[in-house]
């Protein structure tokens, strides 16, 4: 399920926009916005992509370190767990205290 940044609602991993407000969950999803954070803070080296242990074979596929520009958009497309994708991003950081 994908959440909707700005009304909150829930949406299926299928919907390319929200089910409540028509927002574009490409841009305006809860991980499209992290994914967004996390590619302008300049602390962030790499982003690793965190599968979980029962992950379908399209998300284990993709499991691993990423550059900012090269990392997928959640959900994993082709995603067949049946609870939908539950991959999340994880920083790496290039320095940890400021």
């Amino acid at each position: 399920m994908q959440t909707c940044s700005l009304c909150n609602a829930t949406s299926p991993d299928s919907a390319t926009h929200c089910v409540k407000c028509n927002a574009d969950l490409a841009v305006n999803s809860t991980t499209a916005k992290a994914l967004e954070k996390l590619r302008a803070n300049p602390r962030v080296r790499d982003i690793r992509l965190v599968v979980s242990r029962d992950a379908c074979p399209v998300c284990a596929a993709n499991e691993g370190t990423y550059t900012k520009d090269e990392v997928p958009q959640l959900p994993i497309e082709g995603c067949s767990h049946p609870e939908g994708c539950r991959c999340f991003y994880e920083p790496m950081l290039s320095e940890i205290f400021p």
